[in-house]
């Protein structure tokens, strides 16, 4: 029999202007969640209120976006919640606040460079997928090695949930963004002392 020492379920911040725009964003204190963002926030903690009632801790990114999910999250589970740095979003460096056709008139030679390799390329500022992959890694051995035998939930954003979602898997960087994690989705990943299971991805809470 299998032990698990600890438990995550990963929920991906609510809506956004920005994320309905499909714009690269990192800014910590904005946007804030839209009118779609709390009621996405709303459906996953009365999700979680039902199905995973023993939540022991709450850890969420220093995001606006991610506190103010955490919250309601928070509120309806009863549980405290603590801000932890490495959970941010992917630097996007000089394409923040862009979305991918801004990109391709405005940086059309970089974003070539993109295309070409997309795992270590990224414009100057921001992290390429594999530093986004040693940064959750770090982070998640972090919350597991703290936890023992605990079940947590960490509000953070797509590249990180996907980046968890390819380390658990084995997932090659390169095809890491083909992981659906949307705004609200919920993630589950047991841990256990060799290994990682994923037992959910990206399930939207009616």
């Amino acid at each position: 029999m299998f032990k698990r020492i600890c438990k995550i379920i990963f929920v991906r911040h609510g809506s956004t202007i920005y994320t309905e725009q499909n714009r690269l964003y990192d800014i910590e204190d904005y946007p804030p969640l839209n009118e779609k963002g709390k009621e996405e926030m709303q459906k996953a903690s009365n999700w979680l209120k039902i199905n995973s009632p023993n939540i022991d801790k709450i850890y969420t990114s220093s995001s606006l976006r991610s506190i103010q999910s955490a919250r309601i999250i928070a509120k309806n589970c009863k549980t405290d919640f603590e801000i932890t740095d490495n959970l941010f979003e992917r630097k996007a460096g000089i394409w923040g606040g862009l979305t991918f056709d801004q990109i391709e008139k405005k940086y059309p030679d970089m974003l070539n460079q993109y295309h070409k390799n997309p795992c270590s390329f990224w414009p100057d500022g921001g992290e390429s997928t594999i530093e986004v992959i040693s940064r959750t890694k770090k982070i998640i051995d972090d919350i597991v090695n703290s936890n023992y035998q605990k079940r947590i939930v960490v509000i953070t954003h797509e590249g990180v949930i996907q980046s968890a979602v390819s380390l658990a898997l084995g997932v090659t960087p390169e095809n890491q963004t083909k992981i659906y994690a949307p705004t609200g989705s919920i993630t589950q990943i047991s841990y256990f002392t060799e290994w990682a299971s994923l037992v959910y991805s990206g399930f939207i809470p009616n």
